[in-house]
């Protein structure tokens, strides 16, 4: 079970990262060049947010209930603040990624509010571009095997 929601967690992150910068691009794009915030842009948005959810979901299970890190973690053996390895998992991965996701509301949330086109795709490229650089701050880039689950 956990190998299951542990490539689901893997692979998703790809789709994340080519919509987050798909929609970026299309807010810097949308913001200089005074172009209509359309439906398909709070489509764009509104999956963003979703798929963050979801991941954060799967995070979710595979932290409390699955995974042998951070049960281990918190079992009481092992400090996971003196082990470097550990505390990545148990306490920094997590915590970026959910300042990381309730960024990305932020910014959807504020962005929905606003009526001006210019002001939406500005709002999105700031809280996105947040939160993406956040993600990107806590994948484990170093560990190739982790990148790419087979």
């Amino acid at each position: 079970m956990f190998s299951t929601f542990l490539f689901l967690h893997s692979w998703l992150r790809w789709i994340i990262l080519v919509l987050a910068l798909v929609i970026i691009v299309k807010s810097i794009m949308g913001m200089s060049g005074n172009k209509d915030y359309l439906k398909g842009d709070n489509i764009m948005a509104s999956s963003f947010v979703g798929l963050l959810d979801l991941q954060f979901l799967f995070g979710i299970v595979m932290y409390f209930w699955l995974s042998p890190i951070t049960s281990g973690a918190w079992s009481g053996d092992i400090s996971p603040m003196k082990d470097a390895g550990i505390r990545y998992w148990a306490v920094e991965h997590l915590a970026m990624m959910l300042i990381a996701i309730v960024l990305a509301h932020i910014g959807k949330a504020k962005a929905k509010r606003l009526s001006e086109s210019s002001k939406k795709f500005k709002i999105q490229a700031i809280f996105f571009g947040i939160a993406l650089l956040l993600i990107l701050s806590r994948i484990p880039w170093g560990e190739s095997i982790r990148l790419f689950r087979m």
